[in-house]
């Protein structure tokens, strides 16, 4: 049985006085039934490990480079996220994609570093608007999909999110059966390549305007184990119900 995850990404905001976050959310859910996982921005990895509560929520990180040293100006690798605190890194992320140039070999490359240090890849797969209108989403994210996640991928070392590119940070969501057509694809493209069992252990996420008022029907679909979740993440007191509703779905 997949152990579900809300997982909460911060991007470029916070700061150390945004840290009692973390101890709100940890002292609101202190026997969680789900994993709950913040990625703040590097910075505040360390600070964010530091602070928490107990270890209820657990650190990760945004991105990190390929390599594991280097003249990589302004870069880290996943063993200095590692050292700092993280135990997963989201990679793959659509910004990442597009502000970065960011390709899905790439992004392979990050995943075997990540795994090479023992991190969870939460690797993020998403169509933009056009895409979608076009009637290619299932082949855009397949192809992310082949293309990201190297040979070996399995339950303990990968997560997978479904973010289409048109719903993050809009408030527009796709309709449920879009949400369940794009899941159970991805469950199947994952069973041809791995096979059932090694398939079945990997979590599958939604991200995209997912939020308190629609967090339940969401979690709700087919082969959505969890969300990861953007701006809702950023407060304890918006997170908080968004974790109440995916335990209350286990």
């Amino acid at each position: 049985m997949r152990r579900k995850l809300a997982a909460g990404n911060w991007k470029m905001n916070g700061t150390l006085a945004s840290l009692g976050e973390v101890q709100a959310l940890s002292r609101s859910h202190t026997a969680p039934k789900v994993d709950i996982l913040l990625c703040p921005p590097t910075p505040l990895i360390w600070p964010m490990a530091s602070a928490r509560d107990g270890d209820q929520v657990m650190v990760g990180a945004q991105d990190c480079h390929a390599n594991t040293s280097g003249a990589h100006t302004g870069d880290v690798s996943a063993a200095m996220v590692k050292e700092a605190g993280a135990t997963a890194v989201i990679l793959g992320h659509s910004e990442r994609r597009t502000d970065h140039g960011e390709t899905s070999e790439l992004v392979e490359n990050k995943v075997n570093a990540v795994w090479k240090q023992d991190l969870l890849a939460v690797i993020c797969l998403g169509e933009t608007l056009k895409e979608r209108e076009d009637g290619d989403t299932l082949a855009v994210v397949g192809e992310q999909l082949a293309a990201s996640t190297p040979e070996g991928a399995n339950g303990e070392n990968t997560v997978i999110a479904y973010e289409p590119v048109w719903a993050i940070g809009t408030g527009l969501v796709p309709t449920l059966d879009q949400i369940a057509e794009v899941h159970d694809f991805l469950r199947a493209e994952l069973t041809a390549r791995f096979g059932e069992t090694t398939a079945n252990d990997i979590r599958l996420l939604y991200g995209g305007s997912v939020k308190a008022s629609n967090a339940a029907e969401i979690f709700a679909v087919s082969n959505v184990d969890g969300a990861l979740v953007g701006g809702a993440s950023l407060k304890a007191d918006d997170f908080s119900p968004i974790v109440t509703a995916l335990e209350a779905s286990v």
